[in-house]
């Protein structure tokens, strides 16, 4: 099997690993926070990453991966940042309807794509931005209902937004530049993302509840319901650094949106969740947008070894002075390198 077969596989594995995952634990902790009365959800996920921690050291001890030290400031940075992001998306989901926090979660393919544009000078196609309008039509139209505004529910969205893209546009930049894998990124952020949410979880949980997460009565159903989406939670957070290690925040965000219409489908023929027209319809026009994001990625992936290719070819056959046909060929080498499009092999990008 060739390197590029063994890598397609990989990612594959990786976006397979994170569908079924993020919809598991959805389901497991829609359970636990609506039929069991458990909503404390900021403290709930410092619990899921301090369990994925724990998890990752006893991989460390068994020597099933290497750990790899690397800028402790960068580490520290992009561990608070991330934990910081989701505990925004919870106070957003707080302050906000619920229809307007759809609309923010949507709003975080073209903030990404703008600022992958603008910092990194990546380009999009206009066929994968056109198939990324209609998956974020689609995803609105199954999922956005109210959009009632107040002024901190919009500052808090915002700020959301941006640092979730900041996070993952990083997890990606983070483990190119240093050369590490998505496990030894997740096994030394993941002690600051969890006393970040540890801290100021059952603070954010008493304001979005009113309800001190420490007087909770904790029942054996609900502790094993807990227990339960805390192991779920290491393969969702270990599936999150794989996929946008392996692809690109774009893309991860594209994954995402396939977790809410199937969380959707699960919730209506497992949980018998209201279904309307308007969510099928949704549906299937975020499925189109799916299939057409993936099918332009991987054109355009193919089209690239090919391009690339052919211009050194061509600076082979207009080699006059060595010297010249050299520096030539590194400039087309480092070109490629420079240019590269976004796509299911290319760069990174719920927590559920």
């Amino acid at each position: 099997m060739g390197e590029s077969q063994r890598f397609q596989l990989g990612t594959v594995g990786a976006l397979s690993l994170s569908v079924v995952s993020s919809v598991s634990i959805v389901i497991c902790n829609k359970a636990l926070i609506s039929s069991l009365g458990f909503s404390f959800a900021t403290t709930l996920t410092s619990w899921h990453l301090l369990v994925t921690f724990c998890s990752l050291h006893v991989a460390l001890w068994m020597k099933l991966f290497e750990h790899k030290p690397f800028d402790a400031r960068a580490v520290m940075g992009f561990g608070i940042l991330n934990g910081t992001s989701i505990g925004l998306l919870n106070l957003s989901l707080g302050f906000n309807s619920v229809g307007f926090y759809q609309m923010t979660k949507l709003a975080i393919i073209p903030c990404t794509v703008l600022l992958e544009t603008l910092f990194f000078r990546k380009r999009f196609s206009r066929s994968i931005q056109l198939s990324l309008s209609i998956l974020l039509l689609g995803v609105g139209i199954a999922t956005v209902t109210d959009l009632q505004l107040n002024a901190l529910g919009s500052v808090l969205s915002l700020l959301a937004v941006i640092t979730t893209c900041i996070a993952q546009i990083m997890t990606n930049n983070i483990q190119k530049k240093f050369k590490v894998s998505s496990t030894q990124l997740l096994y030394q952020s993941c002690p600051y993302q969890a006393m970040t949410l540890f801290i100021a979880g059952p603070f954010l949980d008493w304001l979005l509840t009113k309800q001190n997460v420490f007087a909770f009565k904790y029942t054996s159903e609900v502790l094993v319901f807990i227990v339960l989406s805390c192991l779920i939670s290491v393969s969702v957070n270990f599936s999150t650094f794989l996929v946008i290690g392996k692809t690109s925040p774009v893309t991860y965000q594209v994954l995402g949106h396939l977790k809410t219409c199937l969380v959707l489908a699960f919730g209506y023929v497992l949980l018998h969740d209201p279904f309307s027209w308007r969510n099928i319809l949704g549906i299937l026009i975020a499925l189109i947008g799916m299939v057409l994001y993936s099918y332009y990625c991987s054109r355009e992936g193919q089209q690239k070894p090919s391009e690339v290719s052919a211009q050194m070819a061509q600076a082979k056959e207009s080699e006059t002075d060595p010297l010249i046909g050299v520096e030539n060929g590194a400039g087309i080498l480092t070109d490629a390198v420079v240019a590269k499009v976004p796509a299911w092999n290319s760069n990174k990008d719920l927590q559920a």
